[in-house]
């Protein structure tokens, strides 16, 4: 069995693990302190509210073991907020969290809770159905580096990246009975734990 961890610290922890327990060899694991870490081939970071998280990462000494783990190579994904604590720049802030990830985010970018909405993608890479997506107070990417792959656009805007054993998502997978991102993401565990 393959240990994926869910930073259990605040947001929709309970959804990501019910999806990666739908996938046959891999035990979800919340993930609250250094050691939890060490435990684990693969991280997720929640939707949630980014600025609690961010600050609930520093408060459980987190941060640095994080940063470490993904240095190594480790698969790390963040979901919404997730993708803002994994910027490097959060556009009109003036701070970062991880800043693990090259690009710039802009929180809120789709609009407050009543702006959340549904759509679907076509994203050949994860999939080759139309993936539903769901957005709620969801971030977009700016910007975003040369080692930055754009994996979809939602409105013209970056709604999903990769760059190298990092994955981040405007929108929530785990808020959907699909399982491609879920899929995808256990299959970059799997290649990190062949390769290294």
């Amino acid at each position: 069995m393959i240990n994926i961890g869910v930073l259990a610290l605040q947001g929709s922890i309970a959804e990501h693990v019910h999806s990666l327990s739908m996938i046959e060899g891999i035990t979800p694991c919340e993930v609250k302190s250094a050691s939890d870490l060490e435990k684990i081939s693969g991280l997720i970071l929640p939707g949630g509210e980014s600025t609690t998280i961010g600050k609930l990462i520093k408060d459980f000494a987190l941060t640095a073991p994080i940063i470490k783990r993904a240095k190594e190579g480790m698969p790390i994904w963040g979901t919404c907020a997730g993708m803002i604590l994994m910027a490097k720049e959060i556009v009109n802030e003036g701070y970062v969290h991880l800043g693990i990830m090259d690009i710039a985010v802009r929180r809120n970018a789709y609009g407050s809770q009543l702006d959340s909405f549904n759509s679907t993608a076509s994203i050949p890479i994860i999939a080759h159905e139309d993936i539903p997506l769901v957005f709620i107070r969801a971030p977009w990417v700016e910007t975003a580096g040369e080692q930055v792959r754009i994996l979809a656009r939602v409105n013209h805007r970056i709604a999903a990246v990769q760059q190298d054993n990092m994955l981040a998502t405007s929108f929530h997978p785990e808020l959907t009975t699909n399982l491609a991102f879920h899929k995808y993401f256990t299959g970059m565990v799997k290649k990190y734990l062949i390769c290294g």
